[in-house]
């Protein structure tokens, strides 16, 4: 039995875990009773047998044994597709393992190649005011949309409707629209380089910037802080950097284990390799522990590897105060040892604000340090003793530092912290984002940005022969608000969840019942669609797994991953129904009902390869796009600061900032809570109603609570709850979530998202970013006003 941090809470559930139904069953009336979770406690280790078994049950329940063979095969082989789930990055093509993928990758492929289909018999059976009654998990686990659907007004059930009349009705409702801008194109990260390219040209040949993306919710702050301080938005570390070059890796805001799996092969090549490995987090997540490598006897009869050599239990929004004292202990030791330290030579070549941001470092106060941080001045100073002890350092954060208030600040800070001793422009060393969805970093590069530079607009312009706007477009948050205020007509959705992934869930529905067309291009059903403007369209799309075979042949995409390497995706399997259209097909099949051939649509719908090379014209780093991305493993774009040291900032410099320590407080009575994933989870996809990884079996409405604030707040492990959101425009209250006594900081709180969005006020964003501040939200916990009911999420 795998190892469990101390002082469980519960135990375990012995009916195992739920499977989704196989086929669709008219549900009760009025919202499902919610399961009554249980838990036994966190584990200490990740991976093991344990993960290879629920891995095969999962995806030859799903799939079968014939196309489980066929789709993992070939999942992240140079010759088959790109993982749908997260954006890690690949080892080089001579050291991939026949396995190469992991258990949420392989639940990600079988979600998407079920053998279960959502058509017009599906949708006359279960009305929208029935779908509406269930939750995110049901709708998803029915199956693929196998036609295209139509919600007329006034319609109480979707009917099917062919690809043309649906084209031409979307298309007659943009052409008719009094402004561009009362258009919005939302873009999911799964959307591969060529589909995210054709779709800006579409949204920016019609006359709007409104391409607001999930980086708007996630890695908004890295790109803005990044850019802001070395000229890039993106991180500058390979795959290399971390296996065989850097000294220390720390780990912060980011729980490998079950957002990028395969991280941990990379973490464990890096300790074998002598690497030390720091992890910053508000829960010790199992990721940190041993990790049992299935892939070797080690892994699976050993003792496995120890990943973090040290656990720092930091305070929700505690990462700036962190590094803040980091770098104020870096400056002292210089002072008591000149010259020994700091690199001064990269300081003075490369960079500028240094002075000033020594000067605010050395008036910082040491306890209130300690106190926004959660963390002891000794705990401190020994992460200072592992940095001088390294030459080559890497900072790896994910949203568990962009979804705050000051989360351009936090990250500004890292970057002073990586700029103290020259970690940015040489071998295993670097800022290094790590990207939640597949494709999310190629979206950005292609294009899918409410402002991007002129420089971008103007070789589009001369590219395709139109003008396109300049005026910045609206982001997520801007477009809910946009949608709200009734400034939206159109909302089109290429991917994605919008209603689940957005903050202030009942604000952001209403918003979109606000449209009077909603057109979601999906390969699943999901909450988004059962939450439809007064018309709505289902336009069903082959997914990764897929083949695409067009008039010129058969077709492969392109994805850029983490690291930022571009490569080659091949679908294997027939298409899940005859009625599917690649994304690509149905962009360029609507650029062409909207405005004719001129740009030659039906080339680029017929060759992906005609995208590719109008690419190459418009995006910096494509040439020679075909040749190189037929490279077994693609190429990697270039980026200044780690190639040659050249940061294009507004200085030409690599730039410190001042950031002030500041973290979210909650006044007496009051925590604040973080959210977090499911370890059965992508996003806002889950895959089940377990979380192995922190014991919690059967359910996902948990909160989990410090035992000292449980006690303090005269509640038991195991009651029920209302989570109660205070907000500076009024409260938000999501009922009947389970206490689970747990280790996160005194003060502090966690909950599944995307059920507790409903609690993220839609003005409650980062600084300069804008992106909603989901880690720190501050709640009352009060007893359950009535019981459980399951409220869709």
């Amino acid at each position: 039995m795998a190892d469990r941090i101390s002082d469980p809470t519960g135990a375990p559930d012995p009916a195992g875990p739920t499977r989704a139904p196989e086929s669709a069953e008219a549900p009760p009336p009025g919202p499902a009773p919610e399961p009554e979770p249980t838990s036994s406690g966190p584990l200490k280790s990740s991976v093991g047998m344990h993960g290879i078994t629920e891995s095969a049950r999962y995806s030859l329940a799903e799939m079968g044994p014939g196309r489980t063979l066929r789709t993992l095969s070939t999942l992240n082989h140079t010759d088959g597709f790109d993982c749908p789930s997260c954006a890690w990055g690949d080892p080089s093509p001579e050291h991939r393992k026949t396995a190469e993928f992991c258990e949420n990758g392989v639940k990600a492929v079988a979600w998407e190649a079920t053998r279960k289909r959502v058509d017009a018999a599906f949708f006359a059976e279960h009305s929208l005011a029935e779908l509406r009654t269930r939750d995110g998990h049901w709708l998803e686990a029915q199956g693929r949309l196998a036609q295209p659907m139509h919600l007329a007004p006034g319609a109480t059930h979707y009917t099917p409707i062919t690809w043309e009349e649906a084209l031409t009705r979307t298309a007659d409702r943009l052409r008719g629209l009094t402004d561009p801008d009362r258009a919005v194109f939302y873009t999911s990260g799964r959307t591969s380089n060529e589909a995210a390219f054709l779709y800006q040209l579409l949204a920016r040949r019609l006359g709007t910037n409104n391409l607001p993306d999930c980086s708007n919710m996630c890695h908004e702050s890295s790109g803005a802080a990044l850019a802001e301080t070395i000229g890039l938005g993106k991180g500058v570390i390979s795959y290399e950097d971390i296996t065989e070059h850097a000294d220390l890796i720390i780990i912060v805001g980011q729980n490998p284990g079950t957002c990028h799996p395969r991280m941990l092969t990379a973490l464990e090549d890096a300790k074998r390799r002598g690497a030390r490995i720091i992890a910053a987090n508000p829960l010790p997540e199992a990721g940190f522990g041993r990790y049992h490598n299935p892939q070797t006897v080690r892994g699976l009869a050993g003792p496995g590897t120890l990943l973090a050599d040290r656990y720092l239990p930091v305070r929700v929004n505690g990462d700036l105060a962190l590094f803040a004292g980091l770098n104020r202990a870096l400056l002292d030791r210089e002072d008591a040892r000149p010259g020994t330290v700091l690199d001064h030579d990269f300081i003075d070549r490369y960079c500028d604000g240094f002075d000033a941001a020594a000067a605010a470092w050395r008036k910082l106060d040491r306890s209130r340090i300690e106190a926004m941080s959660g963390l002891s001045r000794r705990l401190i100073e020994a992460c200072a003793d592992d940095v001088l002890a390294a030459g080559s350092v890497i900072v790896c954060w994910a949203m568990g530092l962009t979804q705050h208030r000051n989360a351009v600040p936090t990250i500004r800070e890292i970057v002073d912290f990586l700029l103290l001793r020259g970690n940015i422009g040489r071998p295993g060393a670097g800022p290094a984002p790590i990207r939640g969805h597949s494709n999310v970093q190629g979206d950005r590069t292609m294009g899918i940005w409410e402002k991007m530079p002129d420089a971008f607009l103007d070789r589009l312009r001369d590219e395709f022969g139109f003008e396109p706007p300049r005026e910045p477009g609206v982001d997520t948050v801007d477009a809910i608000r946009a949608m709200r205020d009734g400034a939206v007509d159109v909302f089109v959705g290429l991917g994605g969840n919008f209603a689940q992934a957005t903050p202030d869930t009942d604000v952001t529905e209403a918003a979109l019942a606000r449209c009077g067309l909603t057109v979601h291009i999906a390969t699943k059903l999901n909450r988004s669609h059962v939450c439809p403007g007064t018309e709505s369209l289902l336009l069903p799309c082959l997914g990764r797994t897929e083949r695409d075979i067009q008039a010129g042949g058969e077709q492969f995409v392109t994805v850029e991953d983490t690291m930022a390497m571009v490569h080659a995706s091949h679908g294997r399997l027939r298409p899940g129904s005859p009625h599917l259209r690649s994304e690509i097909a149905i962009i360029a099949d609507l650029g062409h009902a909207l405005f004719g051939d001129g740009l030659g649509w039906q080339a680029m719908r017929d060759d992906y390869a005609v995208i590719r090379r109008h690419i190459e014209h418009v995006v910096p780093g494509f040439h020679a796009y075909e040749q190189r991305v037929r490279q077994p493993g693609g190429f990697m774009l270039p980026r200044a600061p780690r190639d040659s040291r050249t940061f294009p900032t507004a200085t030409g410099r690599a730039r410190f900032t001042v950031n002030p320590p500041t973290a979210a407080e909650a006044p007496p009575g009051h925590l604040l809570l973080t959210t977090v994933r499911s370890h059965d989870q992508f996003n806002t996809t889950v895959y089940g109603l377990d979380d192995r990884y922190r014991g919690i079996k059967g359910g996902r409405r948990v909160v989990f609570l410090n035992r000292d604030d449980l006690r303090d707040l005269h509640l038991h492990d195991g009651d029920l709850v209302d989570l109660v959101s205070v907000n500076a425009d009024g409260e938000r209250r999501a009922p009947g979530f389970r206490a689970v006594r747990y280790p996160v900081p005194r003060g502090c709180a966690a909950g599944y998202f995307p059920e507790t969005n409903v609690l993220v006020a839609l003005d409650s964003t980062a600084e300069t970013s804008n992106t909603p501040a989901s880690k720190s939200i501050v709640i009352r916990v009060e007893p359950a006003t009535a019981p459980a009911t399951g409220a869709p999420a």
